[in-house]
């Protein structure tokens, strides 16, 4: 079983790209603290949850984010094998943002997944 769960804040706005099928997928950076040290994660969501994340996340705000541990790897300009991880995401709860999109009546408190 490959499930990760995550916390952190943004560290861009999410970047929204479409495939030539239509595909939609939204890609940003997670500031992640881990004890004392803290790291940059990729985090990648499709289809609807893409759209969710696109409309109410921003740079810093702080989330939850649940997915797939996922590697790629590539070679670069000089010739060396690269990597990185990235997580793509199933389910994000948005854990405090500026509120951006929300109705104010609304909890700050609102979680996302796949299903919905």
């Amino acid at each position: 079983m490959n499930i990760m769960i995550v916390s952190g804040n943004l560290g861009s706005d999410p970047e929204p790209i479409y495939t030539d099928t239509g595909i939609h997928i939204v890609n940003f950076p997670l500031g992640v603290k881990a004890g004392k040290k803290s790291f940059w994660l990729h985090v990648s969501c499709f289809d609807r949850l893409a759209e969710i994340a696109e409309k109410y996340l921003h740079k810093g705000a702080k989330i939850l984010a649940e997915g797939a541990l996922s590697m790629d790897k590539w070679i670069n300009d000089e010739n060396q094998v690269r990597s990185s991880f990235k997580l793509i995401a199933t389910r994000i709860e948005f854990i405090k943002t500026d509120g951006r999109g929300f109705d104010k009546e609304n909890p700050d408190e609102v979680i996302i997944s796949e299903e919905e």
